[in-house]
């Protein structure tokens, strides 16, 4: 029986302690060699043999490419809990290199000598049967809740999950006896016997049991590799590779693994045998037409969702479909849960385009594009749906040092871009939090904390690296497609996807960075205040307000975080004084450092939103009596926990209103709220916004029609709808503050 797994060649090496080195020295030798494997048995009561653990994390710091694994782990004296942290920890470290092998446990004298319990044979198997699960469970970091389980031998109560592997750890059983092999079928990803422990016709009754309870438990039996460790079967390699070649096609063996320490050996297999054996199995592979090996599993494959073309992927695009190993770390956001059909992550713009002919070829699919996923309001993941990921797009580049002009990668982060800027003294006004992905920011605004003084992050881009919805690749300034350039800055989600920006970034030193906390009794009183303060400071000033509503029996408080745009201390107290003046402060915090250090206060890595954020946004004037009484009346009410005041005006009001999509160039600040219930939130929100002028993209995250005339006004939705029909005229990018005209629209 042959499964058409792709073959692969390892090294068994002997975790000797008399000589330490030598197994280390083998692994390297291994990996010289070419072996794709190398393992180590597991005996913790053999005084005379290295660690396993140890020794296994030791030879991945020596080794650059070959994959470790133990061969097998003795799980009675390993609590499962423990090897799950270990295995992933050590998998990370490694950059995806490491395969777990386990085993039901032996030498019971030996092993209860070191403290573990003897157990039946059958016991053994619910043991090991019960580790897996508890394995599986602590590297599931998709579900937030702790792992529980109440196993007669292995039991969880509210344990942590995580760290999540590198990738989908490999769980390798080495198995004889029936129960055993039912179990690999059941839950197994390989089959790791010994050749020396088997009799004649033991591997195929072995491959028959597994097979049984593979498609017993709903399963395809390719899905479980069969490895097998072998000692040297003939001295001649030719006649030793054609030995392999019939337990390949004859048995199914996908892996070999050579037990012995002789590193001439080991090169022998590596760069003889091993490319024999390939050569001849792919020949008598392609005469019979055997199938190759399913990448994804059964249940994988199960997880699927209904009209989607998955087969009809362009070669070489990455995705990650809902049963991949990787997809509870895609498929939400920062604040938004979803569950697309399929994650496309392209590297290239030329994969973009390839994703958005994807997309065409389901209009009836919601589609979203994501930057970095921390978006309020931008739909950048769904149900059912695809998504277009441009994490892998994330390079950042200097292309001219004396203009200050940068390149950056839609799928950066601002923490990352932040960084690299403060090596040569340069910032960028990228909002406040380093987590936001540049794409989703650089194509609606970018209210951040040198706004006042430098503008909007749309007002330092210089060109855009747009994919259009037919999958041309066009780059837009102010000479060449001025108008696409003209939508990109304020609407950009509408007319394409932005791969790369080019910014010209401004000379930043250090700065002043202050975060105050104040006691507030009267709320409509302090943001008065708070909104003429700001107004009256000088451009080199942005302080944003943050707020939320009553705590029975405690005093209510708002906190105000900001930068001052410079390096003297006399400077940045004279700038804080008049806030500090608005009320009793309770903490308060001054830092003279660096933008960048500000802006590293993300965790880049994977997001798990859940449930839908409810947002409403607002554009100010000014904070007049009668906005701070509607405010205040919204945050008594009990529907809004947060509420946030971001100063806009100085250097934002420089730029014309025509001159972007982003038109509502007059305010002096920007207003958001969030809310649990959007049907309170909104009832709470009406009377402030009749307050305000425009709204903010970023922070609404409402579905109703009026606001997309909220955020555009008259003339410039007609400008974007021009040019939306010519760039986007199918409507392909159009869950996003779509502009595209509604029949009711055109009638009015």
């Amino acid at each position: 029986m042959d499964y058409g797994h792709p073959l692969e060649f390892g090294a068994f090496v002997t975790p000797s302690a008399a000589s330490p080195q030598n197994p280390v020295l083998l692994s390297q030798a291994a990996e010289a060699s070419g072996l794709d494997l190398v393992t180590f048995q597991d005996h913790p009561y053999q005084p005379s043999f290295l660690d396993t653990w140890t020794l296994m994390t030791y030879v991945a710091a020596r080794t650059d490419r070959i994959r470790i694994a133990p061969n097998v782990l003795n799980v009675p004296l390993r609590p499962p809990a423990v090897v799950a942290r270990a295995a992933a920890s050590l998998d990370l470290l490694s950059g995806g290199r490491f395969d777990l092998g386990l085993g039901a446990g032996g030498f019971w004298d030996a092993i209860e000598a070191m403290g573990g319990t003897r157990l039946t044979p059958g016991q053994a198997v619910t043991a090991l049967e019960e580790a897996i699960d508890l394995i599986r469970d602590l590297w599931d970091t998709s579900e937030k809740r702790g792992v529980f389980t109440d196993g007669r031998y292995h039991a969880a109560h509210g344990a942590k999950r995580g760290p999540k592997p590198a990738h989908g750890i490999p769980i390798l059983i080495g198995a004889y006896k029936p129960r055993m092999l039912a179990l690999t079928g059941r839950k197994g990803d390989g089959w790791l016997p010994s050749l020396a422990y088997m009799q004649p016709g033991d591997l195929a009754k072995g491959n028959a049991a597994i097979d049984a309870a593979a498609a017993g438990a709903g399963r395809d039996p390719r899905e479980i590799r069969r490895l097998l460790n072998i000692g040297v079967l003939a001295s001649d390699p030719a006649e030793f590779a054609e030995r392999l070649v019939r337990l390949a096609l004859d048995d199914g063996i996908g892996t070999f693994i050579l037990a012995g320490d002789d590193p001439d050996l080991l090169r022998a297999f590596g760069e003889d045998v091993a490319p024999a054996v390939r050569e001849i199995v792919a020949r008598e592979r392609g005469e019979k037409g055997t199938h190759a090996a399913p990448v994804r599993s059964a249940a994988a494959l199960a997880a699927r969702r209904e009209g989607i073309a998955y087969d009809d992927l362009p070669v070489g695009l990455a995705a990650v479909e809902p049963g991949d190993f990787g997809y509870g770390d895609v498929r939400a956001t920062y604040m938004r849960g979803g569950r697309p059909g399929i994650v496309l992550q392209p590297a290239s713009p030329d994969q973009v385009a390839e994703a958005v002919a994807f997309a065409r070829r389901h209009p009836d699919l919601p589609l979203a594009v994501r930057s970095g996923g921390h978006g309020i309001s931008g739909r950048s993941t769904n149900d059912g749906g695809i998504v277009i990921d441009l994490r892998h797009l994330d390079s950042i580049e200097i292309l001219d040092e004396q203009r200050r002009l940068v390149r950056v990668g839609a799928g950066a982060r601002w923490m990352e871009v932040a960084a690299v800027l403060g090596e040569h003294g340069w910032a960028l006004s990228s909002g406040d939090y380093g987590g936001v992905g540049v794409g989703g920011l650089a194509t609606a605004g970018g209210i951040g904390f040198l706004a006042r003084e430098h503008g909007l992050t749309i007002d330092h881009v210089r060109a855009a690296e747009v994919v259009l919805a037919d999958g041309s690749i066009v780059r837009a300034d102010a000479v060449t497609n001025a108008e696409l350039f003209w939508a990109v800055r304020g609407a950009g989600a509408n007319v394409g996807i932005v791969t790369a920006f080019e910014f010209e970034v401004d000379e930043i030193g250090e700065v002043g960075w202050a975060q105050l906390a104040f006691q507030v009794d009267d709320v409509a009183e302090f943001l008065e205040g708070y909104g003429r303060v700001m107004e009256a400071s000088p451009r080199d000033t942005t302080a944003f307000l943050l707020m939320g509503g009553r705590r029975p029996g405690q005093p209510q408080v708002a906190q105000l975080y900001g930068l001052v745009d410079s390096d003297d201390p006399d400077t940045i107290i004279a700038r804080l004084q008049p806030f500090a003046e608005l009320g009793p402060l309770v903490q308060q915090s001054v830092q003279l450092t660096t933008y960048a250090q500000v802006m590293a206060n993300a965790d880049l890595g994977p997001q798990h939103g859940s449930g839908e954020p409810h947002s409403r946004s607002a554009l100010l004037a000014h904070v007049t009596p009668e906005f701070a009484r509607a405010a205040e009346a919204m945050l008594d009410s009990g529907s809004v926990p947060f509420f946030q005041l971001r100063a806009v005006g100085g250097a934002v009001a420089d730029i014309a209103e025509d001159a972007t999509a982003y038109a509502h160039r007059s305010a002096n600040f920007s207003v958001v709220a969030l809310g649990g219930d959007p049907v309170r939130l909104d009832k709470a929100w009406a009377s402030v916004a009749e307050h305000g002028d425009g709204m903010y993209l970023s922070f609404d995250s409402s579905l109703r029609p009026e606001r997309i005339a909220e955020a555009f006004p008259p003339t410039t939705l007609a400008r974007l709808r021009a040019i939306k029909a010519e760039v986007d005229p199918d409507g392909v990018f159009r869950d996003n503050f779509s502009v595209l005209e509604r029949p009711a629209d055109a009638a009015a």
